[in-house]
């Protein structure tokens, strides 16, 4: 998610909101058209380490061949893929993220404290007298 929105710190009630929302369209891409491959094994070898992976298909293609996916299941996740338009999404999902930019950059942050030089002046004491003279 930080990926796709930035490192920028959300602490508003109207920042949350498009959060939401660009995580639920980016949760639409991920799931139903971004392929992914999975690790089957690893094999240590000494210092060699073999990792072999399964063919990359999205999470919505492995739960369609999935057998226990019951078939009430399979038939509503189809016609929401049937109702997703990529493009569109991503053009939606940019938009969103260029209106939380916006909007994160132009509220105001906290008050700049004013810095106290802490170090001594010239001729003065920085450590009290030990002893008494």
């Amino acid at each position: 998610m930080r990926a796709t929105v930035g490192y920028h710190r959300y602490d508003t009630a109207a920042e949350l909101l498009l959060l939401n929302e660009i995580w639920q369209l980016q949760s639409k891409l991920t799931n139903y058209f971004y392929p992914q491959q999975k690790l089957i094994s690893k094999v240590r070898k000494g210092a060699k380490v073999s990792k072999k992976h399964d063919e990359a298909t999205t999470p919505f293609h492995r739960t369609i061949a999935h057998p226990t996916t019951p078939v009430e299941r399979i038939v509503a996740l189809t016609r929401t893929y049937s109702l997703i338009n990529p493009a569109a999404t991503q053009r939606q999902l940019q938009a969103l993220t260029a209106q939380l930019l916006t909007l994160t950059t132009t509220k105001t942050g906290p008050t700049a404290q004013p810095q106290v030089n802490k170090r001594a002046r010239l001729r003065e004491a920085t450590n009290p007298p030990t002893r008494a003279s």
